[in-house]
């Protein structure tokens, strides 16, 4: 007997159904993406083949693993260059993947992404990384806002039961990937150990309202989407670049049941985006919304693009996008690479406030207040 959970609808339908309707089904048959999340709390499995799963009935339960988009230390600002010490640790766990489904994660400080690490051009950063005893692995770490070596990979591979210490100057500002570089690299990353580093020009970064971290990450499991139980690392699929979870902030789930983005109408938000990978290219999108400034590539030294529906992250990439919401609703935060959505990957941003007639409302424009 297969043991694989079904849905009847998949996550992907329920939200479309709350953006579009569907003029295929009566208005009584729609479960609505909340109704889909509360059974779920993950998308459906729409595609897998049955006949590749290893059934199992036992779900499994572990610690969260996700780190909320809105924990991230506040904007610097205009001051004088400064030391700066990081503390970094190393924890390989079993950790909460989806709802009856955990994972052997790699991480920095047992989040995924690691911290978001914060600093001024020019400031001198100490960065110090323990690997506690009770882990199997060699780790290190590359920030790529780092100008040396392996971006500190060189001077850090770090032993179970060790610490390493190394210190550099952030010379160039922007918004950097940092990662896990002991090899395999690619095992280290798409297990968990990846984040960003902002370094702030000597003026600080524009004001906004609110500020959120997320970051765009694959697993490639021994076993397909959706099955209960752990799974473990398919180093096959890994090589071959097909992954069986796509996510943000680690998990199924991460930003929609658990952490969603929260919001008022008339502010204005910046999201620090990034892409741990390993592999995949994101076209991050938000579905009803503009991204009013793009700091592309996460260049803090280029004019940002104005009024931008996509944008394109690489793999090791990173994007800063910025936002003025003026209609209440949900947004989904998607990659519009849309078959992902199948596997994991969205994210809720909930704007509450006064509705905007003016801007959007159902029926023709005789309804609207302005004619």
């Amino acid at each position: 007997m297969n043991m694989r959970k079904s849905w009847p609808f998949t996550l992907l339908t329920a939200s479309l159904l709350l953006l579009w309707g569907c003029p295929n089904q009566p208005d009584t048959s729609k479960p609505g993406p909340d109704k889909a999340l509360q059974a779920t709390g993950r998308p459906g499995n729409a595609t897998s083949s049955p006949e590749s799963a290893t059934n199992t009935s036992t779900q499994t339960k572990g610690p969260s693993i996700v780190h909320p988009p809105s924990d991230l230390p506040r904007a610097i600002g205009k001051r004088s260059p400064q030391h700066i010490r990081v503390d970094l640790e190393a924890v390989e766990l079993e950790g909460q993947l989806a709802d009856g489904t955990t994972y052997t994660y790699m991480t920095f400080n047992k989040l995924v992404p690691g911290p978001l690490l914060r600093a001024r051009v020019d400031d001198t950063v100490e960065i110090h990384l323990k690997n506690l005893a009770a882990n199997q692995l060699t780790h290190s770490i590359d920030l790529h806002a780092v100008t040396g070596p392996g971006g500190g990979s060189a001077l850090t591979p770090t032993p179970p039961g060790e610490e390493k210490v190394f210190t550099f100057k952030a010379i160039k500002p922007g918004l950097y990937v940092y990662h896990c570089a002991t090899a395999m690299v690619a095992e280290h990353i798409t297990s968990g150990m990846y984040g960003l580093i902002v370094v702030e020009p000597a003026a600080g970064l524009p004001p906004v309202d609110r500020e959120f971290y997320v970051m765009q990450g694959e697993l490639y499991t021994d076993r397909p989407f959706g099955e209960y139980g752990p799974q473990r690392l398919s180093r096959s699929k890994l090589l071959a670049e097909t992954p069986d979870y796509l996510v943000f902030n680690g998990a199924v789930g991460a930003l929609t049941t658990e952490h969603p983005l929260k919001a008022k109408v008339g502010e204005t938000v910046r999201i620090f985006f990034g892409v741990g990978g390993p592999n995949l290219i994101s076209s991050f999108h938000i579905i009803g919304e503009h991204l009013d400034r793009l700091y592309n590539l996460a260049s803090f030294t280029s004019p940002p693009l104005t009024t931008v529906q996509t944008a394109l992250v690489p793999p090791g990439g990173a994007a800063m996008v910025e936002l003025k919401l003026e209609v209440p609703g949900r947004y989904l935060l998607v990659d519009h690479a849309l078959s992902r959505f199948e596997k994991g990957l969205l994210g809720f941003l909930e704007v509450e406030g006064p509705a905007r007639s003016d801007l959007f409302h159902e029926g023709g424009a005789s309804a609207s207040p302005a004619h």
